[in-house]
């Protein structure tokens, strides 16, 4: 069967150029997974291993050893004790202030949104001026205050910052996508008698959860991996997982990291696609 010459050419045309980009796909992906590749084989290896044998190279064996070790004795600030007790303050101080920041974010944009009042666009700029705002800037402030409360060391003042921190973030996304819900709405149940918590409960929230889902998950991983305030207002038993890996004592690092990676890892595989699903919604409803 005869075949077009020029339909053959823009065949082999294209397969040539699908060959290219995926093959620098590929290479690309390489040399962004050899490091995480490198940090899960070794997480099943000894310290004396690495030490025979260097840094890269294939496990001798898969034992969990390293895993228990790392949980329950790795040395962190000269107490090895393992990384358990800095993980469970990092999940006490992310959990509580993912859900305060998110709280306040959705309130937030629900009145600037939909209850404008004079000097509420002034409000909503100072609110979105913290989205710029180097966290540097409010380590000062912030150890006044701790002082004030005594707050000082402690996963409750963690918890204090990171929520009153992660309000501009949350406020933003809120306000944005709350502005794209049409205001006849809001104007339809005020003519039916609904009040301004009424309004929030019965019409808003129940149109708001792909960017509370959004909210929820930029606040945790934010919160989970965040390293200057847990290094600046915590010590010992007090610091967050974060802090913990960069005192930790040579040994079973690998495996420290990746427990340290999990929960956002965890995180993102099972709502990666609810917040890119809430990212696209917000911009297109």
């Amino acid at each position: 069967m005869l075949r077009d010459p020029e339909a053959l050419r823009a065949r082999r045309r294209w397969f040539g150029s699908r060959l290219v980009v995926y093959g620098l796909l590929l290479v690309f992906a390489a040399i962004y997974a050899t490091p995480a590749l490198i940090v899960l084989l070794n997480s099943f290896r000894s310290y004396a291993e690495v030490a025979r044998h260097g840094l890269i190279a294939w496990p001798e064996g898969f034992s969990l050893e390293t895993w228990v070790d790392a949980w329950t004795k790795t040395c962190v600030s000269g107490m090895c004790e393992g990384i358990a007790p800095n993980f469970y303050n990092s999940l006490k101080i992310t959990i509580p202030a993912t859900l305060f920041s998110t709280a306040f974010g959705v309130i937030n944009g629900y009145i600037l949104s939909k209850w404008k009042f004079p000097g509420s666009q002034f409000i909503f700029a100072m609110i979105f001026l913290g989205v710029f705002m180097p966290p540097q800037v409010s380590l000062l402030p912030w150890a006044w205050i701790m002082g004030q409360l005594h707050l000082a060391n402690s996963v409750y003042g963690l918890i204090l910052i990171h929520s009153i921190q992660g309000i501009s973030f949350t406020t933003l996304f809120c306000r944005n996508f709350f502005a794209t819900v049409p205001d006849e709405l809001v104007k339809a149940a005020s003519i039916d008698g609904a009040g301004f918590w009424r309004i929030f409960w019965r019409v808003m929230l129940p149109l708001s959860p792909p960017i509370i889902i959004v909210t929820v998950i930029w606040q945790f991983t934010s919160i989970w991996n965040e390293y200057l305030f847990g290094m600046v207002f915590t010590a010992g038993y007090q610091q967050p997982i974060t802090v913990a890996l960069m005192s930790a004592g040579v040994g079973d690092q690998s495996a420290t990291i990746l427990i340290a990676a999990f929960p956002p890892l965890l995180v993102y595989f099972f709502g990666g696609r609810y917040f890119v699903r809430g990212l696209t919604q917000g911009a297109l409803k």
